[in-house]
């Protein structure tokens, strides 16, 4: 007889801070909690309906079973939530297994696996539709990672007088809880949320590369807005995360290790939380510009740059990976050099451990490496300025030997560029963040600056 590999959600146990989910696959088990210090799960079930958070429970945890898929298993369990098991739900999360997990389908070469098939037959009980949201006095919870991106983020709806709170949520896979809120905190201290909540994970399985980070987190706030009444899930996703890491010919698809971050996914993830849970719109406030848009949007705030952290390997910088690698080159191009030494006292551009992160950054390997970094030819561009400036170092030289040089207008007009008709962004928020945008746009223009078809760096 053959054994069916069957993941299943065990069971959850819910308290008032606190929603705790245990998962079984075979004879292994694997417990997730979430911690919520500001936040009355059962409060928020007398408020909506036990049956409308458990709903949302069910969400949470489908998703949180995604990374264990990776185990492969033949059936999927929902377990005590069966009764929201329904097609839309179904599609959503497919889509999101597929496309989300096609990087560690590619590395495991597993071209032909969808994950598990759920067991059971489509619930009957329908959609309850979304819960209204009783709206607070601010309008915005605003993601904060600790990144360039966040403080963009932050900053554009500060300067657009959007009044926000901040969210932030911390995991062991990037170490210590407390020190990663630290790290965070750091950053928001620059900035002006009226209010920091803070969510803190607890995860038995482990690291895995079939990540499923920002739906998953996106579902995870959720308690958080119902709480306090956001009617706006607010993320830093730039245009940038768009582009592929490699095209896969074996199933004809473009892997994205940002897919998660992508326009597909925030209208797939917009779309049925509206419809589904909770009538609150989740947007990226960067979608509308790339990567060398938002170096320069840093030029305002440059005492608040020295608090970022973008390293997923060991905060707040190791200065030996990918994600270091590429945000220290675009320091390096784009803002003083004083203060990206204070912040990276090596040059990176001779560390031995870099050159091969720059080599497959520049686009000289099969793909860009699997992390959050910008487009090939944006990081081209970045090198091009970085030489211009006269920097120096081994990966400087091996660029001007081994890249064709840019065109650097063409470069410029591409992502300089700021796409206005970015349909997620709600148009009272539009209206406020679109000027600051295009103004940078300038501003990056005139710092870069083009003279005779010569990029020529502005001085400060």
């Amino acid at each position: 007889m053959q054994i069916v590999k069957r993941l299943a959600v065990k069971g959850f146990v819910r308290s008032r801070h606190q929603l705790s989910m245990l998962f079984g696959l075979g004879e292994l088990q694997f417990a997730k909690t979430y911690r919520y210090p500001d936040v009355d799960l059962i409060g928020l079930e007398r408020r909506f309906g036990r049956e409308n958070m458990e709903r949302i429970y069910f969400h949470i945890a489908a998703f949180e079973a995604m990374p264990l898929a990776s185990l492969q298993p033949e059936v999927f369990d929902v377990g005590p939530f069966a009764r929201f098991y329904t097609s839309r739900f179904e599609s959503l999360w497919r889509t999101v297994f597929r496309k989300a997990g096609a990087q560690w389908r590619y590395e495991n070469n597993l071209p032909d696996y969808d994950g598990p098939v759920f067991e059971g037959g489509l619930s009957n009980c329908g959609s309850a539709g979304p819960i209204e949201i009783y709206e607070g006095d601010v309008p915005a919870l605003c993601f904060s990672g600790g990144g360039k991106d966040s403080l963009v983020a932050m900053k554009l709806l500060e300067r657009g007088v959007v009044p926000f709170s901040s969210y932030t949520y911390s995991h062991p896979v990037y170490g210590e809880a407390d020190s990663q809120h630290d790290l965070i905190d750091g950053l928001l201290h620059t900035a002006t949320p009226r209010l920091r909540h803070r969510m803190q994970i607890s995860d038995d399985f482990g690291p895995c590369s079939l990540c499923v980070e920002t739906p998953t987190a996106v579902f995870g706030s959720l308690p958080v807005a119902l709480e306090h009444g956001y009617r706006y899930l607010v993320v830093g996703h730039e245009r940038s995360a768009e582009a592929g890491n490699l095209y896969w010919d074996r199933t004809g698809e473009h892997v994205n290790h940002q897919w998660g971050k992508s326009l597909e996914a925030e209208e797939l993830l917009g779309d049925y939380i509206q419809g589904e849970l909770a009538a609150l719109s989740y947007f990226s406030i960067l979608k509308p510009i790339h990567d060398v848009v938002i170096f320069n949007l840093l030029r305002s705030d440059l005492e608040a740059v020295q608090s970022t952290h973008s390293c997923n390997q060991r905060k707040p910088w190791c200065q030996t990976c990918a994600k270091c690698a590429y945000v220290w080159l675009g320091y390096t191009a784009y803002l003083p050099q004083d203060l990206v030494t204070d912040m990276f006292p090596q040059n990176l551009f001779d560390s031995p451990e870099n050159l091969s992160w720059f080599r497959q950054l520049l686009g000289l390997c099969a793909h860009k490496p699997f992390e959050c970094v910008g487009e090939i030819s944006e990081v081209q561009l970045a090198f091009e300025i970085c030489r211009r400036k006269g920097l120096r170092g081994k990966a400087l030289d091996m660029y001007a030997s081994e890249v064709p040089t840019p065109d650097v207008p063409a470069l410029l007009d591409r992502y300089l560029a700021v796409d206005e008709a970015v349909p997620t962004i709600p148009s009272d928020i539009r209206d406020r963040v679109l000027p600051q945008m295009l103004r940078a746009a300038g501003q990056a223009r005139e710092y870069i600056g083009l003279c005779n078809r010569s990029l020529t760096v502005a001085a400060r």
